[in-house]
């Protein structure tokens, strides 16, 4: 986030960059700064690793008990692979409607 100073005749002006979560796509927003921004909310829950099937991994989240198929990211490939029947779970995130394993984790 960055600002520049007011001009003779205008705003001050903000630019801010950030880094997309599921694309990793980078934006850039240039904005008058007195605009409100909406910012997205990130909710982060724990599940079980249930079944891995191909390069998706079956999912039960431990607050709700529901189960839903997320594919498996290259870095956490190994280690998912191997954790089905063991006290390793993931850390994903909701965001947008969109889902995302983030890291391994004991549960």
């Amino acid at each position: 986030l960055t600002t520049s100073s007011p001009g003779k005749h205008g705003a001050a002006k903000a630019r801010l960059e950030a880094v997309g979560i599921f694309d990793g796509q980078k934006r850039s927003l240039v904005k008058p700064v007195d605009t409100k921004v909406e910012v997205p909310i990130l909710d982060k829950r724990i599940g079980q690793i249930l079944a891995v099937m191909g390069d998706q991994v079956q999912i039960m989240d431990l607050e709700t008990f529901e189960t839903f198929e997320l594919p498996i990211p290259a870095e956490f490939d190994e280690e998912i692979r191997g954790a089905v029947g063991t006290d390793l779970g993931v850390e994903y995130i909701i965001a947008l409607g969109n889902m995302k394993i983030m890291r391994t984790k004991k549960v």
